[in-house]
Parts: structure tokens; C-alpha cells; sequence
């Protein structure tokens, strides 16, 4: 028979038992505050999407959102310190290109990218090849013509990771040679372009953008596969014949290994409604970069197509990746 108790237990379980269930765990996230940690230096073009995101989930979540400045270590200062957290209100927020190319980078990996998971895509951002105005180059052949003409005698820079990679592998390409300038925070060679102190930055758009304004730097092209409707009088490196040149610039969140898929397309969700906002879409994309949320398997697929590609880049330059 039924009792009063029994009825009350029963009844108490069922929540329990629902309370549970992963829809309900995704809908409690966030417990606390929740830190995005960037392997890039304020002004970078990840760091002002973040920042823009971090204020609104804020508002969203009703929690602190801390944005946190990473720079340095070829990213896995920034990567480590996610994956030591072992916290999934702990995420990355970074370009995929800062760890796709790190096994062509390093002779042994310093981490497991086992432990990081896809959370959600969240922008494309244009990345530029960026020139100093003094140099007297308009177009990709230009810039080409340059260095043919001065060989082994002029300078670049380039963001880290897969970036660095295309570069180097556009130039063996066209049969080109240029020395490497390496910088602990790569923003800090905008300076150095504008000058005329290197001669070739490739870089989110974000930071040449102020020295374009300025008159001091031109951007060539950007490595992006389609043309950028922000940027409509900049061709992509494939139309200006130089299909060597080209990578998208994929951005986006990931967590430690065990966070829960619900919590994940949790924050992708979350993430789509603030990207649908008129006001967010003009923010970015006046800094080059392109809304495009996307989950957790959007996300992974294209950080696959982004990892194969960066496999042809090591091929063409002789390099085996590490294990």
C-alpha cells in the first residue's frame, strides 16, 4: 500500500533522478566564474572577440567572465594552463591555428591535445598579409618582386602556429627567401612594420588595422578562402594567384576533456544567440573578422580539415610530424 511517505520519496527521487539528467547539469553551468584564457596579446583580433563575448555571456550566465592574457610559449603557456586547470569553467579561447601546427613546430609535444575539447566555433578571423607601406608593394606579385630582388636581405613576422607554418611554405614555394623575426608577443611587430623594420606581418586584421589607417601599412591580401565582404577592395592570396598563401582563420572555444557534451552545446547555444545580434556582427567584423558559431561537432570538423591542411604545409617543407 501507498503511504503518505512512500508518496513523498517516490516523488523526491524522480527529481532527483531529474535534476540529473545532462539537460538539467548544462543548465546549472556556470557554478562560478568561468575564465577564457588567450594564448595572444591585448589588441589581437581573438582578444577583442573574446572580450566582446566575455561581457555579454556575463550578462547571460550571471557570472563573472575573466579574460585572461596568455602570451608567449608558441601558445602552450596558454594551453597548459587550461588543461592544468582541469576545471571546464577553465576554456581556451583561441585561433586553432596556435595548436594544428604545433606537431610540425616542436620535436615532442608538450601536452596531450587529447586532453582539450571541442566547445564551439566562434568567429573567422581575416588574417592579412600586411606590408609597410615604404615598401612600395600593392599586390601579393609585388611583394614577390621585392624579395626576388633583395634575397635573403629583407624580414617578416607572422602570428604563431599554422600561420607561421603557410608563410614559410609560400615562400619555398615561390622559390623565396626571407629571414625570420621571432617576437614573444607577435602584436608587438606591427610597430616594427610600420617602420619599415620588417617587411612583410602576417597578422589578424585587427592588428594591422590601426597602421592601415594610419598610411604606414598595406595589406596584400589575406589568407582567408573567401572574399570578406569588410574588406571588399582586399583580394584572398587564391585570387591574387597565390593559392600557397591561403588558411583560414578559425576561432573558437575548448574545454578539458571531461567536460559533458550538454554543457558544451550548452555554451555553443549560448554562444550563437549573442553572434545573431546585429550590433556584435558590426563590432567585428569593422575589426576583420567573420561571425561563424557553430557547435561542438562543427567545430571538430573543421579544426580536422584545418589539421590536413596544415599536414600538406609540413610536407611541402620536409617536416615530420611529432608524436
Amino acid at each position: 500500500m501507498l503511504t503518505y511517505r512512500s508518496l513523498l520519496a517516490a516523488i523526491g527521487l524522480v527529481a532527483t533522478l531529474a535534476m540529473s539528467t545532462p539537460s538539467a547539469n548544462a543548465q546549472a553551468w556556470p557554478q562560478r566564474s568561468v575564465r577564457f584564457i588567450i594564448p595572444l596579446g591585448p589588441g589581437a583580433g581573438v582578444d577583442i572577440t573574446a572580450r566582446l563575448f566575455a561581457d555579454k555571456l556575463a550578462a547571460k550566465w550571471r557570472q563573472p567572465v575573466v579574460v585572461e592574457n596568455r602570451p608567449g610559449g608558441d601558445a602552450i603557456v596558454a594551453i597548459n594552463a587550461v588543461i592544468g586547470a582541469k576545471d571546464d569553467h577553465v576554456l581556451l579561447f583561441a585561433p586553432t591555428s596556435t595548436f594544428t601546427a604545433h606537431p610540425y613546430l616542436h620535436e615532442k609535444l608538450p601536452y596531450d591535445i587529447k586532453e582539450l575539447v571541442p566547445v564551439a566555433r566562434v568567429t573567422n578571423t581575416l588574417i592579412g598579409v600586411g606590408v609597410p607601406t615604404s615598401l612600395g608593394a600593392n599586390t601579393v606579385k609585388e611583394l614577390t618582386e621585392k624579395i626576388k630582388a633583395q634575397s635573403g636581405k629583407l624580414n617578416y613576422a607572422s602570428v604563431t602556429g599554422a600561420n607561421d607554418l603557410l608563410f614559410a611554405s609560400f615562400l619555398k614555394t615561390e622559390g623565396l627567401s626571407m629571414v625570420k623575426v621571432p617576437y614573444k608577443d607577435t602584436v608587438q611587430a606591427i610597430n616594427d612594420l610600420a617602420e619599415g623594420r620588417i617587411q612583410s606581418f602576417v597578422a589578424a586584421y585587427a592588428i594591422l588595422r590601426p597602421q592601415v589607417l594610419n598610411g604606414k601599412v598595406k595589406v596584400v591580401s589575406i589568407t582567408n578562402r573567401k572574399h570578406a565582404a569588410a574588406l571588399p577592395d582586399i583580394p584572398t592570396s587564391e585570387e591574387a594567384g597565390f593559392k600557397s598563401l591561403s588558411m583560414d582563420g578559425l576561432v573558437g572555444l575548448l574545454g578539458p576533456r571531461d567536460m559533458p557534451l550538454a554543457v558544451r552545446e550548452r555554451i555553443a547555444a549560448d554562444i550563437r544567440e549573442i553572434a545573431a545580434d546585429p550590433a556584435v556582427v558590426e563590432r567585428l567584423s569593422k575589426t576583420g573578422q567573420v561571425i561563424s558559431p557553430g557547435g561542438p561537432a562543427e567545430f571538430a570538423a573543421e579544426i580536422d580539415d584545418q589539421r590536413a591542411t596544415v599536414a600538406g604545409i609540413g610536407k611541402n617543407l620536409g617536416i615530420k610530424a611529432a608524436q
